[in-house]
């Protein structure tokens, strides 16, 4: 097997866990879809325990919310976990899900 065909094969795998892809041939689809379950899980643990505002803000939504950002906006390497929550807040406020912040009267 070349690079190249490992390389799409590893990236159907992290498609299939991370951003709702189909199971790639020689896997099990229902074993990958409860791999990919908790890992979207414990994305959302994270992104809750940094942000706890959002969840607070979003009560009940923010599960089902943080399930639909998370399928379009899958975690990468380079994105860290402080920088992924920011992500979600911006999505939250372009989707209407959450208010603009209100800028501050006070400036420097």
């Amino acid at each position: 097997m070349s690079r190249s065909e490992l390389a799409a094969q590893q990236a159907s795998l992290l498609r299939a866990l991370l951003a709702d892809g189909p199971a790639p041939s020689g896997f099990d689809s229902g074993r990958l879809r409860a791999q990919a379950d908790a890992l979207l899980s414990k994305r959302r643990r994270v992104i809750w325990h940094l942000r706890p505002d959002l969840a607070d803000a979003l009560g009940d939504r923010f599960g089902p919310l943080f399930a639909e950002f998370a399928l379009g906006h899958p975690k990468t390497v380079e994105v860290r976990m402080r920088d992924d929550a920011e992500r979600f807040r911006l999505w939250l406020v372009a989707q209407g899900h959450l208010a603009p912040p209100r800028r501050s009267w006070w400036r420097r």
